[in-house]
């Protein structure tokens, strides 16, 4: 069983109070080794912080030490505002970002998202370089490059994964292949065969994967 902390509050975003849960696995001096953010998928179609990619991604940085925040955008669960076509959501990520900056100015920030949330992160790592606070990596499962302008994100200031289903039934996989190609961000592909967009019976091969890209200091 899982052992460490768990605390559930509101945060003070742009758009009102948002909803997190924060998670710190146990240490033998009792602090974290760097920190993680993972942000859900659709706020329009189910996606929540409870999404089990999302959660999935969130115990595997708990697991290895991390501080870990989760939090529901704008307009999800208990969280104030409404749906901002994932630029809202970005300033959302910031204050989520300061809020964990505040406790631990030096740790080096794990930034994660899942479909929609993929958008996001990669808007929000970019926000982050330009303002000399660029995470450590960035790590994009399914980003959804067909709905989202992903061509505008250039850089991100940070090494990128990109975890991508061969058989995704929502977003187009070919389009994810190409993009990884040509897009100045050089990520780091790894592809998931056999395997839909919520990684059903994927996930501990998703955490591996996962663990293998968090900071080591």
């Amino acid at each position: 069983m899982a052992t460490g902390k768990t605390e559930r509050f509101m945060l003070e975003g742009p758009a009102g109070q948002l909803e997190a849960v924060f998670e710190q696995g146990d240490s033998s001096d009792g602090a974290p080794r760097f920190c993680a953010l993972v942000c859900h998928p659709h706020p329009l179609f189910g996606g929540t912080m409870q999404n089990k990619v999302v959660t999935t991604l969130s115990r595997a940085c708990r697991d290895a030490g991390g501080a870990v925040l989760r939090f529901n955008f704008r307009g999800v669960g208990n969280s104030q505002g409404a749906y901002s076509d994932g630029l809202g959501e970005a300033e959302d990520l910031l204050a989520a970002e300061a809020w964990l900056r505040h406790r631990w100015p030096q740790l080096p920030l794990w930034l994660a998202g899942f479909s929609f949330g993929s958008f996001v992160a990669a808007r929000g790592a970019r926000i982050l370089a330009d303002n000399g606070r660029a995470a450590r990596h960035l790590f994009l499962v399914a980003p959804p490059v067909h709905h989202y302008d992903f061509a505008s994100i250039e850089y991100s200031g940070c090494p990128v994964t990109v975890v991508m289903s061969e058989d995704d039934e929502v977003v187009p996989a070919d389009q994810v292949f190409d993009w990884v190609e040509r897009t100045p961000l050089a990520p780091d592909l790894i592809r998931f065969p056999d395997a839909g967009h919520f990684f059903h019976g994927r996930l501990v091969q998703l955490a591996e994967v996962a663990r293998s890209r968090l900071p080591e200091s």
